[in-house]
């Protein structure tokens, strides 16, 4: 079992057709919103019971539910990132982030991810954030229409993306190259490092090339989250000058 909250991670998650056994809602909250939640719900048998906010407090560990939340069975597993890569259409684009812990960055990395088109993210098992329901509701419904692969050894699996041509484009903050410098074209790999430390070693030494971020500014570096999506965008702009 799950717990989900927030509007949209709830309502991703029953667009899914993941199994739903429960769903608790504000029972001082009778807006549009919420109702369409209720309709949902109502049409697919789910049982709908109505607490109190400090309650739903409670059920989601959180305060930030906007008003319900769901329980709700295993998410199904997705295909192996081999099949994924193996049924694509179109050059791959993938976003791999190396480390990044803080949920909030990994749920606006996946929202963003989505919303540039990219196909999945890639983070390792170890000093890493995996899928949590803060993440879901940070994501806004990308935590279930982004493919999202943790893997055991991060080198191994950029290795095997370059056997397959794909291009690794890391980001480092003394890169020579501007990322508006690069080509963001044909099969590629975008890699973020971590909050603070960057890409690791083994990580870095995997790219086939690094770029930076303009800084024009007293700050030294932006947020994971930010920067993917400045990155993201940039690359979306290259491969489909008409979006």
């Amino acid at each position: 079992m799950e717990r989900i909250f927030g509007l949209h991670a709830v309502i991703a998650a029953l667009r899914s057709g993941r199994e739903c056994h429960r769903l608790w809602l504000q029972d001082s909250r009778r807006d549009q919103r919420l109702q369409d939640v209720v309709a949902r719900a109502e049409a697919g048998g789910i049982a709908i019971e109505r607490v109190s906010r400090r309650e739903l407090d409670e059920l989601a560990g959180s305060p930030g539910h906007q008003g319900v939340v769901g329980e709700f069975g295993a998410a199904a597993h997705p295909e192996s990132l081999e099949d994924l890569l193996d049924s694509l259409d179109e050059p791959p684009f993938l976003l791999v982030l190396d480390g990044v812990q803080d949920p909030h960055n990994l749920g606006a990395c996946l929202r963003t991810a989505d919303a540039a088109g990219v196909h999945a993210v890639i983070a390792p098992r170890d000093r890493a954030c995996g899928i949590t329901p803060v993440v879901r509701k940070v994501a806004a419904g990308a935590a279930e229409s982004v493919p999202f692969y943790m893997v055991t050894n991060l080198a191994r699996t950029l290795r095997d993306l370059k056997a397959r041509g794909i291009w690794l484009t890391g980001t480092a903050g003394e890169a020579e190259r501007s990322l508006y410098e690069a080509d963001l074209t044909g099969p590629m790999a975008l890699v973020m490092g971590a909050e603070g430390e960057g890409m690791r070693r083994l990580t870095r030494e995997a790219c086939d090339h690094l770029v930076r971020l303009p800084m024009l500014g007293s700050v030294e570096s932006l947020n994971v989250s930010v920067a993917t999506g400045i990155c993201l965008f940039e690359a979306l702009r290259q491969r489909r000058p008409v979006a």
